[in-house]
């Protein structure tokens, strides 16, 4: 019988170029072909608010130290005038920090709501010393004396608010804090009734 005779090439080529061959190909036909408009481009689109929010940010942004000092100037200018409304109306999202919370606002209504001897302590304080500068013996007698009087009012006063707020904060809010919220309201006692600050919310009289 005649053997045919195979190639020796065809046996031991290799195919490592056949391989690469369809992948260099594949290769460059991918990078040819162009992008459908309506395929997905890896990200959301922005919406246009947001687009707008950005272009608006990327405006309004200062270009020189002269403008960002005069940025920050108009807003603390603003956030004052925010927080002198809040002290007049009583709005809790302007207030100081040591003035907002029910536990504060409380106090300040139920110290507005009383007469607080306190509240006095200032025009008692004038006539007493008017009458001390007055250089006739029972007169300076009677400051010394008013002095004492006037004093110990204060105390038992403020000793009897605070207990009876104390009590009516722990029945009221047991579970908020409340450390500070007695001395925050003895404080308020000594101010007189037209200047305190934040504005009084509640009549004389009327229940917080």
């Amino acid at each position: 019988m005649r053997a045919h005779r195979v190639p020796l090439g065809f046996v031991f080529r290799s195919r490592a170029k056949e391989e690469k061959a369809p992948a260099d190909k594949a290769a460059v036909t991918d990078s040819k072909q162009t992008r459908d408009p309506q395929a997905p481009k890896g990200r959301p689109t922005p919406k246009r608010s947001e687009a707008q929010t950005q272009r608006r940010s990327v405006a309004n942004t200062p270009t020189t130290r002269k403008e960002a000092s005069k940025r920050n100037r108009d807003e603390r200018r603003a956030a004052m005038e925010r927080q002198r409304q809040a002290l007049a109306n009583g709005d809790e999202r302007y207030l100081p920090a040591r003035d907002k919370g029910p536990v504060r606002k409380f106090a300040r209504d139920f110290v507005d709501s009383r007469f607080c001897i306190a509240e006095f302590f200032l025009p008692l304080a004038v006539i007493i010393l008017v009458l001390s500068m007055v250089r006739v013996g029972s007169l300076q007698n009677i400051a010394l004396l008013l002095w004492l009087v006037v004093i110990l009012l204060i105390v038992v006063d403020s000793i009897g608010i605070a207990i009876r707020l104390k009590k009516q904060l722990s029945t009221r809010y047991p579970d908020l804090p409340r450390k500070g919220a007695v001395a925050y309201a003895l404080m308020r006692t000594l101010q007189m009734r037209r200047l305190r600050l934040p504005k009084p919310q509640v009549k004389r009289g009327e229940r917080p």
